[in-house]
């Protein structure tokens, strides 16, 4: 059963990069009390993301760039190897996961399977995130991706093993959940 929830009230705390809001609402309980509740929420809008995958050659393509979150948090350097990914934008989240793979990683990728959506962090951010795998060839490289300028993206582009990147989030290379998922979702589905 769905709880009953009425929004008291919306406040927008920040509206910089994107929408930080505190929301108070009242929250009816499973005991039947309502109770009022404070929290905040950050919407970024919703994402989409891949993992392109090469069968024959039993290879992944995964980025690595700088995230300034995980830096703060006591990631060394701040970089991140993860699945290629982006936000919607107003695209349908095919179409943007096709664009984001020729921008960052350069591969034109005119296949795309959607495996599940999944939000990544429920507790304070409303972003939710579709998610896709592509068989890709060395043909469909048409440039050297590494991202956008005028978006003040760094990507480096990296084809590895499959079993070298499972290893990588054993040794803890690979900390980023949403490629950890890819990678797990080929690996528990035989799929390399």
């Amino acid at each position: 059963m769905d709880p009953e929830i009425k929004i008291k009230s919306e406040e927008i705390l920040s509206d910089n990069w994107y929408v930080l809001k505190k929301i108070t609402y009242d929250y009816k309980d499973r005991d039947g009390c309502w109770k009022t509740h404070a929290r905040e929420a950050y919407d970024r809008g919703n994402g989409a993301a891949i993992l392109l995958y090469n069968r024959a050659q039993g290879t992944v393509v995964l980025t690595r760039q700088f995230r300034l979150p995980s830096f703060i948090n006591g990631n060394p350097g701040g970089m991140l190897i993860e699945a290629c990914a982006g936000l919607l934008d107003n695209d349908n989240p095919e179409d943007c996961i096709k664009r984001e793979a020729a921008e960052e990683t350069g591969y034109h990728i005119t296949e795309v399977r959607k495996i599940f959506e999944a939000y990544m962090s429920p507790g304070s951010v409303t972003e939710i995130l579709d998610f896709f795998i592509a068989e890709y060839t060395s043909h469909m490289k048409v440039n050297s991706g590494g991202g956008l300028e005028h978006e003040q993206e760094d990507i480096e582009v990296l084809e590895l093993p499959f079993d070298e990147a499972m290893q990588m989030i054993t040794n803890g290379q690979i900390r980023d959940a949403k490629t950890i998922m890819l990678l797990q979702y080929l690996g528990l589905n035989n799929m390399l």
